[in-house]
């Protein structure tokens, strides 16, 4: 964890932030919680235990500055609420998402799945691709055969 707050903190420093105690808090508890995709309130909820000062306020606008700096992906799953998720290290795209409209889980897929569509774009209509996001919307292989259970 260590290794990956320090790699954050050289990425703040060369767009001339710091991280300061309250932003390294944040980042921690999104290094803590990986695979969860927060939402902010959620951040702020576990921050407050090992920073009870912060407010809500600064929680929103390190998300939102971390987001800006590409540390950080904001992603709305379709419900409205915003969630974050720390982008994986070496990481030059967002990730991809399976999101179950059943039970409401969330699966990554960490490949990139898009390599040869953002070609197709930049040299077809010569268009540079910065980043990219996809999610399905289905119904997860769980809840499936759930169905499959009840019908029998």
């Amino acid at each position: 964890m260590e290794h990956r707050i320090d790699r954050i903190k050289k990425q703040l420093h060369a767009q001339s932030y710091k991280l300061t105690p309250q932003r390294e808090a944040i980042v921690r508890v999104l290094l803590e919680r990986e695979e969860e995709h927060l939402s902010a309130e959620e951040v702020y909820l576990l921050v407050k235990e090992i920073a009870p000062e912060i407010g809500l306020a600064t929680v929103y606008r390190t998300l939102d500055l971390l987001s800006e700096l590409k540390i950080v992906d904001k992603i709305n799953f379709g419900d409205g609420v915003s969630n974050y998720d720390l982008r994986k290290e070496g990481a030059k795209h967002f990730h991809h998402h399976l999101v179950c409209t059943e039970c409401g889980s969330v699966e990554e897929i960490l490949e990139d799945l898009l390599e040869d569509v953002e070609e197709i774009v930049q040299n077809d209509w010569g268009f540079e691709v910065k980043d990219h996001r996809l999610t399905f919307h289905g119904i997860c292989k769980q809840c499936q055969e759930a169905t499959v259970k009840a019908t029998q």
